[in-house]
């Protein structure tokens, strides 16, 4: 698409230049004013390694605060495509919620209009040259430096002067343009004019790929009369429908959630453009009014395009604002998310990838999703489901039984369930652009090695599978309680950990609770042993029964211990006051022995039974 478009685009503007002098100061400032746009872009980047996303997960908790966050970001920034990208981004690592995200586009709607006004109010009555010059320079001198946060300052600074750089070219250029051709000549009235100049700005954002820039050639044309302010208008409509086309780009790489938000953005958009059409010249006089008590002369056409601008967006959110949750119902008819390959990551979307935090939340969810997965083949291997899980006094019967032997292929489940996705996050991961000085960093570090965890774990269980099922159908109860002892311990430990993970919101010291799994885990080691030790001793199995009940134990014991250190790095946050508080009253491995020990001794002198 972009090779087509770039064949089309420069052989018109060869002929332009060809054409026209004053042709070649537009185009150029255009292109001044687009790359100041990126600088811009890539300046406020830099600050996105996890402040900005803490302040958008905090604020953005209502449609009101998602449209507030909107508005500021999108004013701030003058970027609506930006705000769309770091949306879209957010919604597909699972951040925000489709609600929050089209409360934030609405925002971002309206805030991008306060370019216009900067535009019409100060670029075309001030020579903003003089002032681009300073920015420029002083720009120029953060981005050498070696401190990120200053090359951002510095990107944002050469970013502003090359936008005021560019709307001088523009509006130098379109003073002298009438010399060569006066564009007023193909000024068309009536509803064919509205309908094909809306159409021209539509196609003129989209090849530019940024509404402000179609607004700034607008607002520059209108102000030295070179387009009539009727065809304006319609120029202004075209933009904003047009401006659509930044977040359906960066939807193509995002999950199901982000292309429901390019398409809510679109729809809105596009209605809002169709009503305003229809009702132009109610709109047309509702400008009047609004400039004639902001003080806005009749004749400013420059500045009552801006509150044209302002006033589309506005009836956009009036519109359609208060039926946000409808929306999200239709796009879900519409975009209809399709079952996903259980082998298939869901979460690692290349869109998450432009953002530190976002690429955290998607190997998290990732993980996840992968823990899923190995829970479900551990249940499996013992002939049991999750919804098992919640069958608490059952368990050892549903486990006791299963008395035949179950054919469970734990390699080929292996390499349809884990592989694959293990594969894909330990890729995503490396594709990380991070110093190693990051918080985000060692977030991925933590999170590297619990799907190593959870690796380990299912890799035990295929180990323990076999002598389980050769050992269930054995002529000796001993043994088979044994067998179904280590089954029930470890299908257990999984629905303490499943509590653990629903609950721990609830819970204002869930590392405590960890504690506590973690004791249980060393303290049913040792009955094991000293069970399997006893049974040997009175000859109830024989030795090479006993080793090999032993070496399973071990499994058990090692496949708990990874499930757990799994769930702590994915079900318990790291990086809040909180968790340091927690992590110094837990226990460590010599206490928590101490502690297994002492609760034991008592039990370690009663006769055996």
């Amino acid at each position: 698409m972009h090779k087509v478009l770039l064949l089309i685009v420069i052989p018109l503007l060869s002929y332009g230049f060809w054409l026209s002098d004053e042709f070649k100061g537009i185009a150029a400032g255009v292109s001044i004013f687009l790359f100041g746009m990126l600088s811009l872009e890539q300046g406020f980047k830099a600050f996105t390694g996890g402040a900005l996303e803490r302040i958008l997960q905090k604020t953005t908790n209502t449609s009101w605060k998602s449209f507030g966050f909107g508005f500021l970001s999108a004013a701030l920034m003058q970027s609506s495509g930006l705000v769309s990208i770091i949306t879209i981004s957010f919604l597909s690592a699972g951040l925000l919620d489709l609600v929050a995200g089209i409360g934030i586009i609405f925002g971002s709607n309206l805030g991008t209009t306060t370019g216009a006004w900067l535009i019409a109010g100060l670029g075309l009555k001030v020579n903003i040259a003089t002032y681009a010059m300073p920015l420029l320079v002083f720009g120029v001198l953060c981005v050498f430096q070696n401190s990120k946060q200053l090359k951002g300052a510095g990107y944002i600074l050469t970013g502003l002067g090359f936008l005021l750089l560019g709307i001088h070219y523009m509006k130098e250029s379109f003073e002298h343009f009438e010399t060569t051709i006066n564009l007023a000549n193909y000024a068309m009235p009536g509803v064919k004019g509205l309908l094909i100049y809306t159409a021209a700005g539509i196609i003129a954002t989209v090849i530019m790929q940024s509404s402000h820039a179609t607004m700034l050639l607008t607002i520059t044309a209108v102000s030295v009369h070179q387009i009539t302010y009727d065809n304006a208008l319609a120029l202004v409509i075209g933009a904003n429908i047009g401006s659509t086309i930044t977040a359906i780009i960066a939807s193509f790489g995002a999950n199901i959630q982000g292309k429901r938000l390019a398409g809510s953005h679109l729809l809105v958009n596009l209605l809002t453009g169709i009503i305003v059409l229809l009702f132009i010249k109610q709109f047309g006089s509702a400008v009047d009014i609004i400039s004639e008590n902001l003080g806005i002369a009749a004749s400013d056409s420059a500045m009552k395009l801006a509150a044209f601008h302002s006033l589309f967006n506005l009836a956009g959110v009036i519109l359609f604002f208060p039926f946000i949750h409808q929306q999200v119902l239709l796009l879900e008819r519409i975009f209809i998310e399709k079952r996903p390959a259980i082998f298939k990551p869901k979460y690692l979307d290349p869109s998450a990838m432009d953002f530190p935090e976002t690429v955290v939340e998607s190997v998290r969810l990732e993980s996840i999703h992968l823990y899923e997965n190995a829970i479900h083949i551990i249940l499996h291997t013992f002939g049991l489901r999750k919804h098992d899980l919640q069958e608490n006094d059952l368990l050892k019967q549903l486990i006791g039984q299963n008395s035949h032997t179950i054919e469970y292929d734990i390699d080929a489940v292996y390499e349809r369930r884990i592989k694959g996705i293990y594969s894909a996050i330990i890729a995503f991961i490396s594709q990380a652009d991070f110093t190693w000085k990051m918080d985000q960093s060692s977030k991925l570090s933590w999170l590297r090695e619990a799907n190593k965890h959870l690796v380990e774990a299912v890799k035990d269980t295929k180990h323990l599978q076999k002598n389980w099922s050769r050992f269930r159908t054995s002529t000796n109860q001993a043994t088979i309680n044994e067998y179904n002892k280590i089954a029930y311990q470890l299908v257990l430990h999984i629905q303490q950990i499943e509590n653990f993970r629903h609950e721990i919101e609830n819970n204002e010291l869930p590392l405590l609770s960890l504690d506590a799994l973690k004791a249980i885990i060393k303290n049913d080691d040792m009955q094991m042993n000293r069970a399997i030790e006893t049974l040997i001793r009175k000859q109830q199995i024989t030795p090479e029964t006993g080793s090999s009940l032993i070496n399973d134990s071990t499994y058990m014991y090692s496949i708990k211990k990874n499930l757990l250190k799994a769930a702590e790095t994915l079900f318990l946050s790291k990086d809040t006051s909180a968790a340091k508080v927690e992590q110094q009253l837990a226990l460590n491995e010599v206490e928590i022995n101490d502690v297994v020990q002492a609760v034991d001794t008592p039990s370690t002198h009663q006769p055996d039974r």
